[in-house]
């Protein structure tokens, strides 16, 4: 049986006072996590379920929570599993980004935000997803490549990295690594590494965190402060302090209705922050506050400056003297720039090139653009990363359209026939006509390339799943 932390229970009913405490305790101990997805608008139009308030072009409650694990379009990208609190992201980017950006999540493993975030932000932006712990990192990279959007590039770097970069953002996205209060309810190992020395810790590394990152926040920016978390410590104290030592101003978000039950700030302070509390709101814990840097903003990527000296260079690269984008793999209403990282090439948009060779040089990039393949001297071999992209033009690929059970032994890993009559070479894997992957055909058996790391590992099963009721067509 759960129980919480005595010092978390006698700190956190000051805080809240004894009613709204006493919902959250009842919530966390005895009732079930809401189900949430949050579909992917590149790749399709809807999904079953009741829209989620705060997010509702793409957000949506479930009634049940089905074995999403044994959905071929979870693992094609057309929708993520998320938590509905920390969808108010999308809501915070929609109100306050009008224009084209550069932006930076900072913390942004496993992905939930960085994917939401490229939902929201206006088309032309540039997202940096970063996540600073090597292992994570993959994580984020993968979710990022099933999401499939080409302007994203992927980092593995700590906020000291960035500040060395000299990379300046209009908005930058910090989900703090917190105590892991408002994830009691769904991981009970969360209650049992809590302790007040950590939460110590957590508000000191936030500090720090947003101390470093500050500078790369251009005058007149947007930080976006979020945790996972309910104490005053990680929450409002630390965004007083980054007003009062950083010098930025509270924004609030305008349309957020009383029905949504969202709780505002604990402390007495005036300035406007949004909690969310299991029991309260229909989600579980998430803080978050939108900070405005002092000075004046010019809204822009940064992207489209320097290109016309940077043209001629480029070109020259695409021309034979480095890495080559392969004719007709992508489609064409987009100036495609190529570049190689450990014989993986990728394809650049070119509006973004330059920045994207800044990021090379200083950080550790794990994934930009759309990820092409590996060149191992026979031939480029296309990646899963292609597949799922929504810049692939899936039509210059011979294609094998799998039924759902070969659909799941594939995602394994194992061993699909293809039919007679299909070309040799690479073909692309699909179901529901949707790419999930390659094969290679080499006459007398095909060979499964579905990464490795990636594949479905469970030997269960729940049947064929119909969540997303709307696919995108081209």
């Amino acid at each position: 049986m759960k129980t919480l932390p005595e010092d978390f229970r006698t700190y956190t009913q000051v805080l809240m006072g004894e009613k709204l405490y006493q919902r959250l305790e009842h919530a966390i101990l005895e009732e079930e996590a809401p189900t949430s997805i949050r579909i992917n608008p590149f790749k399709c139009k809807d999904a079953d379920g009741e829209p989620i308030p705060w997010c509702p072009e793409t957000g949506r409650y479930l009634s049940t929570r089905p074995g999403f694990t044994f959905d071929p379009l979870l693992h094609a990208g057309l929708y993520y599993v998320q938590e509905a609190s920390s969808m108010f992201v999308d809501m915070a980017i929609r109100q306050f980004v009008k224009e084209p950006v550069m932006m930076l999540d900072l913390c942004a493993a496993p992905g939930g935000k960085s994917t939401a975030v490229r939902a929201a932000l206006p088309e032309g932006s540039l997202l940096f997803s970063n996540e600073p712990m090597r292992t994570r990192s993959q994580i984020l990279a993968e979710n990022v490549q099933k999401f499939g959007h080409p302007d994203m590039i992927v980092t593995n770097n700590y906020p000291r990295d960035y500040k060395k970069s000299k990379l300046q953002f209009d908005v930058i996205l910090t989900d703090v690594p917190c105590s892991g209060e408002g994830m009691f309810r769904k991981d009970e190992g969360a209650i049992g590494e809590w302790s007040t020395q950590n939460v110590n810790n957590c508000w000191q590394l936030q500090r720090e965190i947003v101390s470093d990152i500050w500078n790369c926040l251009k005058p007149g920016g947007i930080l976006i402060y979020s945790t996972c978390t309910f104490n005053a410590h990680e929450d409002e104290e630390n965004v007083d302090w980054i007003c009062e030592e950083l010098g930025a101003e509270v924004m609030a978000l305008e349309g957020v209705e009383d029905a949504w039950n969202i709780t505002r700030n604990l402390t007495g302070t005036d300035f406007p922050v949004y909690r969310f509390i299991p029991g309260v709101s229909r989600g579980e814990g998430l803080f978050m506050a939108i900070l405005k840097k002092e000075g004046e903003w010019e809204a822009g990527s940064s992207a489209k400056e320097n290109r016309k000296d940077k043209k001629k260079k480029d070109k020259k690269v695409a021309k034979g003297k480095g890495p080559e984008i392969p004719d007709g793999w992508l489609k064409a209403d987009t100036e495609w720039m190529p570049a190689e990282s450990n014989e993986t090439v990728y394809a650049i948009p070119g509006r973004w090139k330059d920045i994207y060779d800044q990021a090379e040089k200083n950080l550790k990039v794990l994934h930009a653009g759309v990820k092409l393949g590996t060149d191992k001297g026979k031939g480029l071999i296309p990646d899963q990363a292609l597949a799922l992209s929504t810049m692939l033009n899936k039509d210059h690929f011979p294609q094998v359209e799998l039924s759902y059970d070969d659909a799941i032994r594939y995602l394994r890993k194992e061993a699909v026939n293809l039919p007679a009559d299909t070309p040799k070479g690479y073909v692309l894997i699909t179901y529901r006509q949707v790419p999930i992957g390659w094969e290679k055909n080499i006459g007398n058996r095909a060979n499964n390339l579905y990464p490795q790391e990636w594949k479905i590992k469970s030997s269960h099963g729940t049947g064929e799943l119909f969540i997303v009721n709307s696919l995108q067509q081209e």
